[in-house]
């Protein structure tokens, strides 16, 4: 009945979702890329919170019905019917109440199948574009013909943008800078590399009391330099999305030490790299958010330049949604895993190949994650570092909870929501 209905509810929520837009001409920052989109969303609303009313999609809702819900300011009632009278309620006085309505909207929107992001740009024209890094196989490329489509739909929200409007793009990925040269609009780069316009120098971990507890780098803007510390999380990509948003904030006129000060309050989202106290003395990474080869790539690197770990064991789930490529970057992912960690835990079918390194680290198999979680707080010690990472179907946030020291930090887990737990 859901298939049959969603035709209906999308063309109607894009309708008045239009009409919201129209009503009050909210500026409209969004956030289009492979990796890093959440992150870099949440930075931005960050920075522009202190200076604009501002409102950013919840959680990672990106889709053409996530969009339209930011517009209203609601939640997502797909699992409660009755809720939906809460929704049409609140976009009616939207359409004819006097309402104090934000003047900033920054938008994550996303691509799993082709034309996804179009219908986006229907209901919405932004007047800048973020674009994350676009990766050589990119998630969710199963359902496109090429890497090149996926890529070219994941930066189409730039072409949408009036002549001189700011696009931030990364100074780092040669396809966001090629994309820029096709636009009419004024690039601002951020990244490590020398052209950078925000740029990030020596990357690393930051210490407190002596336990890693994020990251830091030192950012040139103009060529001044300022410490930028983004605390909970670790992972070189976790000071990125913070590099994006100054230069965001940057183009809307916002001073450099005012963004960063209102930077100091962005927190990275659940399961992206955060860092919690394990069972037995243990240290969790949990990236247990979503896998995409890119992104186990840099997490593995996080997990193999972690200081004064005694055994790096690497915990990864199936990588989805990859098709033709799948074996092929699972197989690829399995050197760097071998490389990477003292002890690699595969789960799922796909991941087995993460195990089939004939060199290096020890190898474990679970068939889920639920086998996993079981078995794993036995076996962890003090001195481990643990990595957890795998697509969201293989729900490895499971696999965090079962090794938190401290059960209430599973309210700070992913995928915490009741309709989650529900399901198997």
């Amino acid at each position: 009945m859901k298939k049959l209905l969603k035709p209906t509810f999308v063309f109607i929520l894009a309708l008045c979702a239009r009409a919201v837009i129209r009503r009050y001409r909210p500026q409209i920052v969004m956030i289009t890329g492979s990796v890093g989109k959440t992150s870099t969303k949440d930075a931005v609303a960050a920075a522009l919170s202190e200076r604009f009313f501002v409102r950013a999609s919840a959680k990672s809702f990106n889709s053409e019905f996530g969009v339209p819900f930011t517009v209203f300011g609601v939640d997502n009632p797909w699992d409660d019917p009755l809720r939906w009278f809460s929704v049409a309620k609140s976009t009616l006085a939207l359409l004819f109440l006097p309402n104090h309505y934000p003047n900033m909207l920054v938008l994550e929107v996303g691509a799993d199948r082709p034309g996804d992001i179009s219908r986006i740009l229907h209901i919405a024209t932004p007047d800048a574009v973020v674009v994350t890094r676009l990766p050589e196989i990119p998630v969710h490329v199963e359902a496109y013909a090429s890497p090149e489509a996926v890529r070219e739909e994941e930066f189409s929200p730039a072409y949408a943008l009036a002549a001189g409007a700011p696009l931030i793009i990364p100074a780092d990925d040669p396809y966001a800078l090629d994309g820029a040269l096709r636009t009419p609009a004024r690039a601002i780069s951020y990244g490590v590399s020398e052209s950078a316009g925000v740029r990030l120098l020596d990357i690393g971990f930051y210490e407190s009391e002596g336990t890693v507890a994020g990251m830091q780098a030192v950012l040139c803007v103009g060529g001044e330099q300022e410490t930028l510390v983004v605390k909970g999380s670790i992972g070189r990509t976790q000071v990125f999305p913070a590099a994006a948003a100054l230069a965001v904030a940057i183009a809307f006129g916002i001073s450099r030490p005012e963004a960063l000060r209102a930077l100091e309050h962005y927190e990275p989202p659940p399961g992206r790299g955060r860092i919690f106290r394990g069972k037995n003395g243990s240290i969790l990474i949990d990236d247990s958010y979503n896998a995409s080869p890119a992104a186990v790539e840099e997490a593995l690197a996080t997990l193999k330049a972690f200081p004064r770990a005694l055994r790096r064991i690497a915990v990864l789930g199936d990588m989805l949604e990859l098709g033709r490529y799948s074996v092929a970057e699972h197989e690829r992912i399995s050197a760097l895993a071998a490389a990477s960690a003292d002890v690699v835990v595969a789960v799922g079918i796909r991941a087995r190949a993460f195990a089939s390194a004939k060199e290096g680290a020890e190898a474990i198999l679970f068939e889920n994650a639920r086998a996993a979680a079981l078995a794993l707080p036995a076996f962890v010690r003090e001195g481990d570092i643990v990595l957890i990472k795998g697509s969201q179907s293989i729900r490895t946030e499971r696999i965090v909870e079962s090794l938190l020291a401290d059960p209430a930090d599973a309210a700070r887990l992913v995928r915490q929501e009741r309709a989650w737990k529900r399901k198997a």
